[in-house]
């Protein structure tokens, strides 16, 4: 197996690269498909979230055909990509989703909504037919190692996230969030945590828009709030102190239009707005509007810098845990690596066997002494099973090879009684 996490994240790549090479939910399993059919993945699983894309691969070939597939896929340059990508093996490979399912390379250090959304990545390949055994065990152990991560450090204490730095960022541009009303755009996960954290600092009303009423009427329901489809958004801007918007549409759903015209019905006063979407939901000329606070994923950073360093010490333990999950699947691989060894000697010895057995009988039923058909049995059998090995062993100590008798020695259970009792027969 050559396992590969190939991809691009906040640390690497600005946000317009991201954007372009972000995955839709509904362009996923069409593109777990023609991965496998044309970069020599045998067993892929793509993660796409706002802040980074990555792919984890069991590849039949190197990475380059996966590289060129995905400039074919998207609209970034071979240059572009080379210049912002990361690509791990092995090792290497699970060592980061480990890092990234228990939150250590995220932008919110610790945050838990990404193993939420590898998880679901897993589900999503596996269910598509593009997660075998390979992938398979290595995700599960990734899982545990997570599971170890926040229930035996602290990184998990005090909840942060980017919905919990987004209320944050609000309250320093609002100090008193129960005169103001908020519009989220969006319903899912992100949102409604977004929602829950505007509710515990007091905001006086919510605004749900998204593409299907229901879900915003369920979410808007728990606050209190109102709900209306994203076409009504112009209808209810302009009464949106705070808008904060996370959708997983590929075209800009507020354009710079639109909230001018908000803008006038509310005389310019001040909205704060944080597009935490991949592709961006709000135009970047809205921030050039005197009123408007505009702020993006990537502007997120300070404001997470001052929760990172209370994390650092329990990032330290979590990497203790990381390391020992590494080591235990390279030990389990390779005890895997030897099952078809093992499987192909038990099946040679039992060959032997019954080939031995079938003299043995024969003898037997020809009149032969059953002692001396028993005995020669047993040392026929055993000189059989010897042969090999012993051959290669008289081969390797004429070779000098000295490694070979020293594991000799340990697969045959010979201790140095053993070898000084062979010396006085």
């Amino acid at each position: 197996m050559t396992l590969l996490a190939f991809g691009i994240n906040h640390t690497t790549a600005p946000l317009h690269i991201r954007e372009r090479l972000a995955f839709a939910p509904d362009v996923v399993v069409p593109a777990l498909n023609q991965a496998r059919a044309r970069a020599g993945a045998r067993e892929i699983a793509i993660l796409s979230t706002c802040n980074r894309t990555e792919i984890y691969v069991d590849c039949e070939r190197d990475s380059r055909e996966l590289f060129a597939w995905l400039t074919e896929h998207s609209s970034i340059s071979a240059e572009e990509l080379a210049s912002c990508h990361y690509l791990w093996e092995g090792d290497e490979a699970l060592r980061h989703m480990m890092k990234v399912a228990g939150g250590l390379d995220s932008l919110v250090l610790g945050e838990p909504q990404i193993l939420g959304q590898m998880k679901s990545a897993y589900a999503q390949a596996k269910e598509a037919g593009a997660v075998g055994a390979q992938l398979e065990s290595a995700f599960q152990q990734v899982f545990a190692v997570a599971k170890q991560v926040r229930s035996q450090t602290a990184i998990g204490q005090n909840p942060v996230s980017v919905a919990y730095t987004a209320v944050t960022l609000a309250q320093q541009i609002f100090s008193d969030l129960k005169q103001d009303t908020a519009l989220l755009i969006g319903a899912g996960e992100t949102i409604e945590l977004v929602a829950r954290h505007l509710a515990e600092q007091g905001i006086k009303y919510i605004i749900v828009a998204n593409r299907t009423l229901g879900r915003a009427q369920e979410l808007a329901g728990q606050y209190k709030g109102e709900a209306v489809l994203l076409a009504d958004i112009p209808d209810v801007l302009h009464r949106a102190d705070i808008v904060i918007s996370s959708t997983a549409s590929q075209l800009p759903l507020l354009g710079k239009g639109a909230v001018e015209s908000a803008l006038k019905k509310r005389k310019h006063k001040p909205m704060f707005m944080l597009d935490i979407a991949v592709p961006r939901d709000i135009e970047a000329e809205v921030g050039e509007l005197d009123d408007v606070y505009l702020y993006t994923v990537d502007d997120l950073n300070t404001v997470i810098d001052q929760n990172r360093k209370s994390r650092e010490e329990a990032a330290e333990r979590a990497m203790e845990i990381i390391e020992l999950g590494v080591n235990a699947y390279r030990r389990e691989q390779r005890a895997l690596d030897a099952v078809d060894t093992i499987r192909a000697y038990r099946k040679k010895a039992d060959e032997l066997r019954e080939q031995e057995l079938k003299k043995a009988l024969k003898q037997l039923q020809s009149g032969g002494d059953s002692e001396k058909v028993v005995a020669q049995l047993a040392r026929n059998l055993t000189n059989k099973l010897l042969h090999a090995p012993t051959t290669a062993l008289r081969e390797a100590s004429a070779k000098g090879q000295g490694d070979t008798l020293r594991l000799a020695h340990e697969l045959f259970a010979i201790t140095q009684d053993d070898l000084d009792n062979s010396e006085k027969e």
